[in-house]
């Protein structure tokens, strides 16, 4: 969506939502799909999703929706606004149990599909001498844009780390990762949380910046700390050195699974087509992105899908051999 700030999207679509003949999620005609930012992974599957949707049911017209991101998404499911929606795991959870930023408002969610992996970024520069989670005290940091799962992970991974984020930092903003990484080329910024599949384009973009070297702050070691406080929807992995531009070695960092989910009361044929022509469509989708590669049949788990499923999808993914566990 060139041109067309994060704001103005989401106030061209609210303003469709308040304009008569509004998506309800359950018009098999009409479905809007709650991606994230323009600069992530979520945009561009959607997008393609969208296509393939439109394109392969009969009289479906499929939009996608520039968002905050997950915890917004699960909102927006929640107060009927979607049809479909790319989350994360823990905003997941805590939609379903009203928890956190849901305030006792608990969203009717459920999975159709586990997707791939989002991993968390702590991105800066080796300008910054920043190298280590607690070099990150005093400097000036984004969390990601408000109503994102990058923002409720990053207080997380904060907070396990020992560090206040009322008191320990020079400046916090709230910021897309395309507004990070300007603001960090401008000098206006030392580091930024953002959780996504890789590699993604505002990261990128840094990386390549000439007379950068990017730097991914390690932060696997705070595993233990933030499934205690928060459950095991976390877990290490590895961004493996080259995945983006001058990056020269390993970061080890945590990651949490994505979903793609409904309302509990979408109607199961809907669901069965939604899941059959994404399906379909998988190699398609990987040309995408990448992460496209990693929606595969042996991942589709019950404890990695996290929230429960809805009973078409449950059907569908059993009937191609599937072992939800």
């Amino acid at each position: 969506m060139p041109g067309i700030t994060r704001r103005a999207a989401l106030g061209a679509t609210a303003a469709a939502f308040a304009m008569p003949g509004a998506l309800h999620a359950q018009t098999p005609q009409q479905l809007a799909i709650a991606t994230g930012t323009t600069g992530g992974v979520y945009y561009p599957l959607g997008g393609a999703l969208a296509n393939y949707l439109s394109r392969g049911i009969p009289g479906m017209s499929a939009t996608v929706e520039v968002t905050g991101g997950s915890t917004a998404n699960y909102q927006l499911l929640g107060a009927n606004r979607v049809g479909l929606l790319f989350g994360q795991v823990d905003a997941g959870v805590d939609a379903i149990r009203g928890a956190g930023p849901f305030r006792g408002r608990t969203v009717p969610a459920r999975a159709i599909a586990v997707l791939y992996t989002n991993r968390m970024q702590v991105v800066t520069t080796t300008a910054t001498g920043i190298r280590t989670m607690a070099d990150l005290k005093g400097k000036r940091i984004s969390t990601g844009a408000p109503g994102s799962a990058t923002e409720l992970f990053a207080l997380r991974v904060i907070e396990a780390a020992g560090l206040n984020i009322a008191s320990d930092f020079r400046a916090r903003e709230r910021l897309s990762p395309a507004e990070s990484t300007n603001a960090i080329k401008d000098g206006k910024l030392d580091a930024y949380f953002f959780v996504s599949g890789v590699p993604t384009s505002a990261i990128t973009d840094l990386a390549a910046t000439p007379g950068t070297t990017l730097h991914l702050v390690d932060h696997a070691d705070l595993h233990r700390a933030i499934v205690e406080k928060n459950g095991p929807v976390y877990f290490p992995e590895v961004i493996p050195a080259g995945t983006y531009p001058g990056q020269t070695r390993d970061n080890a960092q945590l990651s949490v699974a994505n979903v793609l989910a409904v309302r509990e009361d979408m109607p199961a044929a809907l669901v069965t087509q939604i899941l059959r022509i994404t399906w379909e469509h998988r190699e398609d989708w990987a040309r995408v992105h990448a992460e496209a590669r990693n929606f595969k049949l042996e991942g589709q788990k019950t404890a990695a899908a996290g929230i429960p499923w809805h009973p078409a999808a449950e059907a569908f993914w059993r009937g191609l051999g599937a072992n939800l566990g």
